[in-house]
């Protein structure tokens, strides 16, 4: 199966099934007579751009970002979408913004703000659940952060007021 084919097979279980974990995502695949390493899924995942976030029972699912809505979206508009769904916290230390997301979720948004071209960011680096942006300096750190918090601040104050 060509790569197109798998990567669209992908995106069709994940958005027919309730996939929690690489290994789900793996045994429906092989149901489908697809077989394919984990190093093939997890570059899978990131390429299409496959994010986690909590469902309604408040457990882990894998989830398109892409969806049709998302995918004329510009830079800033996927960046603010993108914080709404996965970060957790955000805060500053010296020169360093730290950004935390739901587990698995880092290399995304790190890779999504190093697209938007934030002038302050001189460099982005990814964990498994958190970013860290190197700035200049404590006040671009603590600029970055406010403006951060501001997008995923009013997520929070809508769904409060909802």
């Amino acid at each position: 199966m060509h790569k197109n084919e798998r990567q669209s097979l992908v995106k069709q279980i994940i958005n027919q099934y309730t996939i929690r974990t690489q290994e789900d995502l793996l045994d429906r695949l092989q149901e489908k007579n697809v077989d394919v390493t984990q190093a093939t899924i997890s570059r899978d995942i990131r390429e299409l751009e496959i994010i986690k976030t909590i469902d309604e029972s408040g457990e882990f699912k894998f989830t398109l970002f892409h969806s049709s809505q998302t995918q004329n979206q510009t830079e800033q508009g996927k960046l603010v979408n993108l914080i709404n769904d996965v970060v957790t916290k955000i805060e500053h230390v010296q020169f360093l913004t730290i950004v935390h997301t739901l587990p698995d979720n880092a290399s995304l948004l790190a890779a999504v703000i190093d697209e938007t071209h934030l002038p302050e960011v001189k460099c982005s680096l990814a964990g498994f659940d958190t970013v860290v942006l190197i700035v200049p300096d404590e006040v671009h750190a603590i600029e970055m952060e406010n403006y951060l918090n501001k997008i995923w601040n009013k997520k929070t104050e809508e769904s409060i007021e909802s």
